[in-house]
């Protein structure tokens, strides 16, 4: 299925011209964009190096997810309306670039990595939680995590000098 047309259409749009042609809204929405996702990548970090054994030993995992992780959701989705805004401003762009496709496999994969934990390594989160070693399942979530996320941020990083 071929999403050139519908993208081409997106861009097209009057927001989308506006975004792309204004010289003030793509640069402000940018801006918004990165600082959302440097709170993503912040909040997501605190909770993985806790997960590492590396910081927060004296605070349980399960405080550290109950305190951290609003703020990630809220982080993450001020990113994800920032990054449609970018995106739709020239859409056919976007897609037929590989740093922007690989930016998504990243994100996609850090998905994966956090349903695996949650649904699997959390299981029995109870048990280890309170102790400053975590089991090494856990300590793999948050390496996968960390290093997946960085790659995210190079990869959107990439794209400033692929697209624009």
């Amino acid at each position: 299925m071929d999403v050139h047309p519908f993208l081409s259409w997106l861009q097209d749009t009057p927001f989308a011209i506006v975004v792309r042609e204004n010289g003030y809204v793509f640069p402000w929405v940018e801006c918004a964009h990165v600082v959302a996702l440097s709170f993503v990548v912040g909040s997501i970090a605190i909770v993985d190096l806790r997960l590492l054994g590396l910081a927060s030993l004296n605070r349980p995992v399960t405080a550290v997810l109950k305190q951290i992780l609003p703020y990630t959701w809220t982080a993450f989705g001020l990113a994800l309306l920032t990054g449609g805004t970018l995106f739709i401003s020239d859409a056919v762009a976007y897609w037929d670039d590989e740093p922007f496709r690989m930016k998504f496999a990243a994100m996609a994969l850090a998905g994966i990595n956090m349903l695996i934990f949650h649904f699997v390594t959390a299981r029995n989160i109870a048990a280890w939680s309170s102790a400053p070693r975590t089991p090494w399942s856990a300590k793999v979530a948050g390496g996968v995590s960390m290093l997946l996320w960085v790659f995210v941020v190079g990869f959107g990083r990439w794209i400033g000098f692929t697209v624009r």
